[in-house]
C-alpha cells in the first residue's frame, strides 16, 4: 500500500484529496457547502471541516440563548473572518435583517462578498484598512484612530470574537468606544476575552493553561514580549472598569476552558452587555 500510494502522482494525489474534501464538506453541511472554505483556508480559527461546523454552531446557540438574537435585527460582526461564524445566521436572518461584517484581511473579507453576499443580499462584508502586524501589516490606520463606518445608534447587536484577545490597552478602548456609539439603547454586544482573575492566574501560573500568559504588564498579560498582539489576557477588573465608564452594563460573563478551568462555556471568556 505504502509503495502503491509513492507510484500515485502528486497531481493525482491533490484531485483525490479535493474529491475527498468535497465530499465531506457536502455530507457535513449539506445546500451551504459552498459556503465553507477548504480546510487550508481556515486561517482565523481551528482548521478542520468538523471544528468549523461545531464553532459555528457553538456560537449560534450562544446568540439565541443568551443574546436573545432575533431574525430581524441589525448585527455588526467585528472581525468576521471567513464566515465561521456567520454560516448558520444565513438560515436564521430574515430580509428585514442586516449583517455587516467587517475585517483587516482581505482573504476572508472577498470570500464572503463572494460566497455570502451573492446570495445572500442583506449581508454585507468590507475589509477596513486598518494596521494588524498578522493580518495586514501595510494598513493605512493604527486602531486607536479607526472610526467604524456606520453612524451612531446603527446596530442592536454588535459581536467581537477573538478580537480583543490580539489588541494592546489603547486599542482596546478606542475599539470598545466605537461599539458603544454605534449600538442602539438598550443594544447588546458580545465579546470575548481572555481574563486575568485569581482562578485564571492560579491556573496560568500552575501550567495548565493552554496559552503561557508569562509575560506580565501593568494592565495585561501575554504569551510574547516581542510580540504582545499575538494573545493577550486583560486584568478583569479593569475590563469591567472600561465598561462602567462607557454605560455599558455587564449582563453575564461566562468564563472560558482556556486558562485549564473545568467549569466553563467556551474556550474563550464571554462578556455580555447592555448599553443602557
Amino acid at each position: 500500500m505504502k509503495l502503491a500510494k509513492r507510484l500515485v502522482p502528486l497531481p493525482v494525489k491533490l484531485r483525490i484529496k479535493d474529491y475527498l474534501g468535497e465530499r465531506k464538506k457536502a455530507r457535513l453541511f449539506g445546500a451551504l457547502a459552498p459556503l465553507v472554505p477548504r480546510v487550508n483556508e481556515m486561517y482565523d480559527g481551528p482548521q478542520s471541516m468538523e471544528e468549523f461546523k461545531q464553532n459555528g454552531e457553538e456560537f449560534f446557540e450562544i446568540y439565541k440563548t443568551i443574546c436573545g438574537l432575533e431574525p430581524d435585527e441589525r448585527m455588526l460582526d467585528v472581525g468576521s473572518g471567513i464566515g465561521r461564524k456567520t454560516l448558520p445566521l444565513t438560515q436564521y436572518l430574515n430580509e428585514r435583517a442586516v449583517y455587516e461584517g467587517f475585517d483587516v484581511n482581505k482573504v476572508g473579507v472577498d470570500w464572503c462578498r463572494e460566497r455570502y453576499s451573492s446570495r445572500f443580499p442583506n449581508f454585507h462584508f468590507r475589509q477596513i484598512d486598518v494596521y494588524n502586524k498578522t493580518y495586514n501589516p501595510l494598513g493605512k490606520y493604527q486602531p486607536t484612530e479607526y472610526r467604524f463606518p456606520f453612524e451612531a445608534e446603527s446596530f442592536s447587536f454588535v459581536m467581537l470574537g477573538s478580537v480583543f484577545t490580539h489588541m494592546l490597552p489603547d486599542d482596546l478602548e478606542h475599539y470598545l468606544a466605537e461599539i458603544y456609539r454605534v449600538l442602539t439603547r438598550g443594544g447588546r454586544c458580545l465579546i470575548t476575552y481572555f481574563l486575568l482573575n485569581d482562578e485564571s492566574l492560579k491556573h496560568i501560573d500552575s501550567g495548565e493553561s493552554t496559552l503561557d500568559m508569562r509575560y506580565a504588564f501593568e494592565k495585561y498579560r501575554t504569551i510574547s514580549r516581542e510580540t504582545p498582539e499575538s494573545a493577550i489576557a486583560y486584568q478583569e477588573g479593569w475590563i469591567r472598569e472600561r465598561y462602567r465608564g462607557l454605560g455599558l452594563k455587564i449582563m453575564r460573563l461566562d468564563y472560558g476552558s482556556w486558562c485549564g478551568r473545568q467549569n466553563y462555556l467556551s474556550y474563550q471568556d464571554l462578556v455580555f452587555a447592555v448599553k443602557e
